[in-house]
C-alpha cells in the first residue's frame, strides 16, 4: 500500500515537472525594442515576433532577440588627408537596425552584425572622405566630413536594415609638427590682426585730430569774418551818422581859437593870412629905415 502511494506520487511529480517544462519551452516573451525572429529546427523563419508575450512550439522553435534599439559605436579611426597629414580621429556612430530586416540580418550575418558589416564599412567611408580634405580643412570644415561620412555609410548599409541615426567627428589629432605649424600659423594671424587693428586705430585717431583742426580753423575764420562783418557794418552806421552838419559840428568842437595860416581859395590857389601884430611890425620897421 505504502509503495503504490510513493510510486503515485512520484508519477505526479513528473508529470507536474513535464507539464512545467512543455509550459516553459511553450512561452516566450520578446523584450521592449526587439525583434523575435522564430528559428524552427535551424531554418530561421520570415516572420518575426514583436514585442511581448508568445507561444511557440516547444523543443522544436526558439527565439533570437534582435535589438532594434538606437545603439552606439565608437572606434578610433586613422586615415590620411588630401595634403598627406596622418590623421587620427575619433568618431561615434549612432545606427539602429529595422525590425522588417531582423530576421534577414539574422540568417545572413548573425547576431555580431556591428563587427562584420559597420566596422569595416565606417573605415573605409572615413578613409575615402578624409582623402578629400587638406588637414586644415578637416578641423575648419568637421561639420561638413561628418555629413558627407554618414551619407556614405547610409548609401552602403541601408540595404542591410542599418540606418545611421547620427554620425560625429569626436576629434581629430594630427602629427606634432602640424600642430606646431598650425599654432605658428594661429599665432601670426593673431598678430596680423592685432597690427591692422593699430593701424586702423592710428587711422581714426589722425582723422578724428584733423578733422578737429578744420573744425578749430572753421570756427576761426566764421569768427573773424563776424568780426568783420560786425565792423562793416559798424563803419556803415558811423558813415550813416556823419553828415555835414556833424562833422561842422565836431571842427567847432576841437577848435583851439587859432586861425589856419594856410587855406584854400575859391579858385584852388593858396592864400596866406598874416597875422595883424606881424603887419605892424613891418610897417614900424619900414618908417624907421625911411
Amino acid at each position: 500500500m505504502n509503495k503504490s502511494k510513493t510510486k503515485a506520487g512520484i508519477t505526479a511529480v513528473v508529470i507536474v515537472l513535464a507539464v512545467l517544462i512543455v509550459a516553459y519551452n511553450t512561452a516566450t516573451i520578446v523584450p521592449a525594442g526587439h525583434t523575435g525572429v522564430i528559428v524552427t529546427l535551424g531554418e530561421v523563419s520570415k516572420n518575426v515576433l514583436d514585442e511581448g508575450f508568445h507561444f511557440k512550439a516547444p523543443f522544436i522553435q526558439s527565439v533570437q532577440n534582435v535589438s532594434n534599439k538606437i545603439q552606439v559605436y565608437e572606434t578610433p579611426a586613422s586615415a590620411v588627408s588630401k595634403d598627406l597629414q596622418t590623421v587620427s580621429s575619433t568618431i561615434a556612430v549612432n545606427y539602429r537596425l529595422v525590425s522588417g530586416k531582423s530576421a534577414e540580418m539574422y540568417q545572413n550575418v548573425g547576431l555580431d552584425y556591428q563587427t562584420v558589416l559597420i566596422t569595416p564599412v565606417v573605415q573605409e567611408c572615413m578613409k575615402a572622405a578624409t582623402a578629400k580634405y587638406t588637414a586644415e580643412q578637416l578641423i575648419t570644415e568637421r561639420t561638413a566630413v561628418g555629413d558627407e561620412v554618414k551619407a556614405e555609410l547610409d548609401n552602403k548599409l541601408n540595404d542591410y536594415g542599418i540606418y545611421i541615426e547620427k554620425f560625429n567627428i569626436v576629434n581629430f589629432d594630427f602629427s606634432a609638427e602640424f600642430n606646431a605649424a598650425i599654432e605658428a600659423k594661429q599665432v601670426a594671424e593673431q598678430n596680423l590682426i592685432k597690427t591692422q587693428t593699430e593701424q586702423k586705430q592710428q587711422i581714426v585717431i589722425a582723422e578724428a585730430e584733423a578733422k578737429k583742426k578744420v573744425i578749430a580753423a572753421n570756427a576761426e575764420a566764421e569768427a573773424i569774418l563776424a568780426k568783420a562783418e560786425a565792423q562793416a557794418d559798424a563803419n556803415k552806421k558811423i558813415e550813416a551818422s556823419l553828415s555835414d552838419k556833424v562833422l561842422m559840428y565836431n571842427q567847432i568842437d576841437k577848435w583851439n581859437g587859432v586861425m589856419p595860416k594856410v587855406t584854400s581859395g575859391n579858385n584852388g590857389s593858396l592864400m596866406i593870412e598874416i597875422p595883424v601884430e606881424e603887419n605892424n611890425t613891418s610897417a614900424a620897421f619900414a618908417e624907421e629905415n625911411n
